[in-house]
């Protein structure tokens, strides 16, 4: 049985004029469409976190889920999300992936689970010659430690990697050959870039 997934789609296009970076364009499509042809071969159902008017997101057919918590607290909450959502679905666990992300490995949800902690959660992580790193967006989340997660962020916890590892997060690394699989897209040159890498 497949996982579900969460996209965290919470982003803005701060450098870019504003907006949701998952909406900008890439090879005429938003980048959420093809964030969202790379995890459906990997898991079912999917949904989008992102706060707000969840009718910007309504051409993707996919459920919006708003943080449980107030503040926009970043994406641990929206990870929290997805685990209270995989919850309700009877899963034991959800995957997470960036919306600005699109050119991440099609083994991830695999990759992933076969690299788990002794707790079940995993972080993806890029290596490029002797340096690895860490990719906190992607991950793969028990849904038993949904309430530890609640209770760290109430308690003022922010940082991924750092809850991670409190709870000896395994990882999941990928060759970043010919480029990094995880490279994001904050600003128009990196837009460009990513023109330059789609098909």
């Amino acid at each position: 049985m497949p996982l579900p997934a969460i996209i965290l789609a919470g982003g803005k296009a701060t450098r870019m004029g504003g907006g949701d970076k998952g909406l900008l364009l890439l090879a005429g499509r938003p980048l959420l469409s093809h964030v969202i042809a790379r995890l459906a071969p990997q898991c079912a159902p999917i949904a989008i976190n992102a706060n707000g008017d969840p009718a910007r997101f309504e051409a993707f057919g996919l459920p919006v889920l708003g943080d449980p918590l107030p503040d926009n607290l970043g994406p641990l909450a929206g990870i929290l999300a997805g685990m209270d959502w995989a919850a309700t679905l009877g899963a034991p666990a959800v995957i997470s992936a960036a919306a600005d992300t699109p050119f991440f490995p099609s083994q991830l949800a695999t990759q992933l689970q076969q690299n788990a902690g002794p707790r079940g959660l995993c972080l993806a992580a890029s290596r490029a010659g002797e340096r690895t790193y860490l990719q906190p967006t992607f991950g793969l989340w028990p849904t038993a430690l949904r309430h530890d997660l609640r209770h760290a962020l109430e308690g003022g916890l922010r940082k991924v990697r750092l809850w991670a590892a409190n709870h000896e997060a395994g990882t999941a690394t990928f060759a970043a050959l010919p480029f990094d699989p995880f490279f994001n897209i904050n600003t128009p040159e990196d837009l460009e870039k990513a023109a330059a890498l789609t098909p």
